[in-house]
């Protein structure tokens, strides 16, 4: 998965807004486990993708360091296992922003303070 930019939907931003608000996280840190969230969650599957009017971050802002670790993420809960049917990388940027989009609404409903984000954190 390739991509320098990505821009999240409107209602995504407006949200993260809040969550920065009430955690003190940054929108960054936010979407990273707005991700993983959703991606727990399981596949977008056949889910109209969300617009593209809201935040841009580039690609190293918004994984960081981990960028392949979330694309090959991503590819699992999206493709499968067998990667029978591989996604182009506009789908899989698609799918990206479906789950960034998903994760933080769930997060906007689930996170209000701080100790709220780290209960989000499952225990060994």
């Amino acid at each position: 998965m390739h991509y320098s930019k990505l821009r999240i939907s409107g209602d995504a931003t407006s949200k993260l807004r809040s969550l920065r608000q009430r955690t003190g996280l940054t929108p960054n840190l936010l979407c990273r486990i707005a991700l993983m969230t959703s991606l727990e969650e399981g596949p977008l599957g056949g889910a109209y993708p969300p617009d593209e009017e809201g935040s841009e971050f580039n690609a190293y802002t918004l994984t960081g360091e981990y960028g392949a670790l979330f694309a090959a993420l991503l590819r699992w809960v999206e493709e499968g296992a067998t990667s029978a049917d591989a996604l182009e990388n506009d789908e899989l940027l698609a799918r990206l922003r479906g789950h960034i989009h998903r994760g933080v609404g769930t997060l906007s409903v689930r996170a209000k303070s701080p100790a709220d984000v780290l209960r989000l954190v499952p225990t060994a």
